[in-house]
C-alpha cells in the first residue's frame, strides 16, 4: 500500500459518512477543475459499475428526477440543466444531451432491463424499439431507411 493509500484510510477512517457526503462535493469540484469533458467521461466509465454496485437503480430514479425537476438549490432544475446541455459541443459540434445519451443509455438499459420484470419488458421493449426506429429514421431517404433497417435486423 502506498503511502497516499494509507493517509486516506486515516483520514476517512476518522470521518463520518456525512463529513464524508460533504467533504465529497467539495473534492470532486476541486478536483475535476482542469479536466476536459472527455476527461470526465473516462473517469465516469471507470468508477460507475464501482459507485452502481448494490444500487436498485429503479427505486434510486424516481428520487432523483423529482429533486432535479424541482430544481433543488436553486439551480433551475432539470430544465435548466437540459437548456445547457442542449448547447453545442464546440468538438464534436454535436448538442451535449444527444452525445451523452447515445453513450449513457445503451449501459442503462443493459443494467435496467434484466431486472425489469417479464411483462413489463414485453411492453417497454416494443414500444423503444419502435420509437427508435421511427425516430431514426426521421429525414433519412428511403434507401437510408432501408439500409439502417438491415443493420438493426443484422444484430438483432
Amino acid at each position: 500500500m502506498g503511502m497516499m493509500d494509507e493517509m486516506m484510510d486515516a483520514m476517512m477512517g476518522k470521518l463520518s459518512k456525512e463529513e464524508k457526503l460533504e467533504m465529497m462535493s467539495t473534492m470532486m469540484e476541486k478536483f475535476l477543475a482542469g479536466f476536459t469533458v472527455e476527461d470526465k467521461q473516462k473517469m465516469m466509465e471507470k468508477m460507475m459499475p464501482k459507485m452502481m454496485e448494490g444500487v436498485n437503480m429503479m427505486e434510486m430514479m424516481p428520487k432523483m428526477m423529482m429533486n432535479m425537476m424541482g430544481g433543488a438549490e436553486g439551480n433551475g432544475g432539470m430544465m435548466g440543466m437540459m437548456s445547457k446541455m442542449m448547447g453545442d459541443d464546440k468538438k464534436t459540434g454535436m448538442p451535449m444531451m444527444p452525445q451523452m445519451m447515445t453513450g449513457m443509455m445503451p449501459v442503462c438499459l443493459e443494467m435496467m432491463l434484466p431486472s425489469l420484470p417479464k411483462k413489463e419488458r414485453g411492453s417497454f421493449v416494443p414500444r423503444m424499439v419502435s420509437i427508435l426506429m421511427d425516430k431514426g429514421c426521421d429525414g433519412m431517404s428511403e434507401k437510408e431507411k432501408k439500409d439502417l433497417r438491415a443493420k438493426v435486423l443484422k444484430k438483432s
